[in-house]
């Protein structure tokens, strides 16, 4: 006979029952102590402070990458975008094990039965679901990154970007409703604690921290030299490349590789200026000579120095008559591509250390790094260091 509310079959009923039977019971299973409450307090502390360098360590990098008019970075000091960006992804990576460990000592919470038991708390957990779905998001897209698996169809940094702010906003109204829990299981002096229970809760968090450690010290020799020998795991090494300097993108996939040959080479120097200037790689060769020692410093984190040499760029747009104040895109013989031309603002063209750099480490640029000729300048993401330059336009 068929349910007189639902009409359902008793055959039907029965996994719709059993499943519900299960889901109910489920809270009970888990019975280790580490599925506590102060657990989940101590590892939220951590976790919130790791999202909070992460948002702010992002946050440097995309208005670096992408500044709006109004913004101008300064060219010193000249390691600030390589040490923000490092700390951005390899502590991300450290977050990894830690977001986990989180997860691991609040899932019991997830089987709460019923689900919502009223709008405050539906709306309690709708929070905690943008939570933790835009905590993994940012991880594994992260990671995925650095890694080179472009998996989606959608842009990273706008995706990345976005989703950081959601993340951070769930994040903070998740503590505040959190807050007086973390009190109570972490600075309450009256809170009593079996002694086989507190071996067992610090074993845990010890594991947990020198498994962020760990992680840290087998991925941060990509941007610290001195350990590079130990970054087993990170996804590039920062000596392995044309004249040991990686790179992401090659003379080939830039389409380049027959026009930097080109006899009739010639840099333009023209807008805004005075005069226009044309000059041949021999003329460039013959102006005045600098060697600066500065980093190429990747969005994935991976940073390298060398020793570039070349014409300061300030030397040929004060022969040109630009302004001081002025704006100078630096355009590369690539005709496609999200980076083949970048902003140079007047605190980095008038420094001293920006170059158009014809070698680098005393050889003549491998097409791989900008042969003819590249921009190299402090405190700038790599994206922005064009490379196979050809043209400036003063604005």
């Amino acid at each position: 006979m068929n349910d007189p509310v639902t009409n359902d079959p008793p055959a039907r009923r029965r996994p719709v029952e059993a499943a519900t039977a299960l889901v109910r019971s489920l809270p009970g299973r888990f019975t280790s102590p580490l599925h506590s409450e102060r657990v989940a307090a101590q590892l939220g502390i951590w976790l919130g402070i790791s999202f909070t360098v992460a948002l702010v360590t992002g946050l440097i990098s995309h208005f670096m990458q992408h500044p709006p008019s109004w913004m101008l970075w300064p060219s010193r000091p000249v390691n600030l975008y390589r040490v923000t960006q490092g700390v951005h992804v390899i502590g991300g990576l450290a977050t990894i094990p830690l977001l986990l460990a989180k997860l691991w000592s609040v899932y019991p919470r997830l089987w709460q039965w019923p689900p919502l038991r009223s709008l405050s708390h539906a709306v309690e957990r709708g929070l905690v679901l943008l939570l933790v779905g835009g905590a993994l998001f940012q991880l594994i897209t992260g990671l995925l990154n650095i890694s080179y698996a472009y998996l989606w169809p959608f842009s990273f940094p706008a995706a990345h970007y976005w989703t950081s702010y959601v993340l951070y906003g769930a994040l903070l109204i998740h503590v505040v409703n959190e807050w007086a829990k973390v009190r109570a299981n972490l600075w309450t002096r009256e809170r009593v604690e079996a002694p086989e229970v507190t071996r067992s809760r610090r074993r845990f968090l010890g594991t947990v921290a020198a498994a962020c450690g760990l992680t840290v010290l087998v991925t941060v020799g990509e941007t610290f030299a001195p350990l590079s020998k130990l970054a087993v795991l990170a996804p590039r090494a920062p000596d392995v490349g044309p004249q040991g300097i990686p790179v992401n993108r090659t003379a080939l996939a830039a389409g380049v590789t027959e026009t930097i040959r080109r006899p009739d080479f010639r840099l333009a120097v023209t807008g805004a200026v005075r005069a226009e200037l044309s000059l041949t790689l021999a003329e460039l060769t013959a102006m005045p000579q600098h060697t600066v020692r500065l980093p190429i410093s990747c969005v994935e984190g991976w940073s390298a120095e060398a020793d570039w040499t070349g014409v300061r760029l300030r030397d040929l747009a004060e022969r040109a008559g630009a302004a001081p104040e002025a704006v100078l895109v630096v355009e590369s013989l690539e005709r496609s591509g999200a980076y083949n031309s970048s902003e140079v603002r007047a605190p980095h063209w008038n420094d001293p250390l920006t170059l158009l750099a014809l070698r680098i480490n005393g050889s003549p640029l491998d097409p791989d790094h900008g042969y003819p000729l590249r921009l190299i300048a402090p405190n700038r993401p790599g994206v922005l260091q064009t490379k196979w330059v050809t043209r400036v336009v003063v604005s």
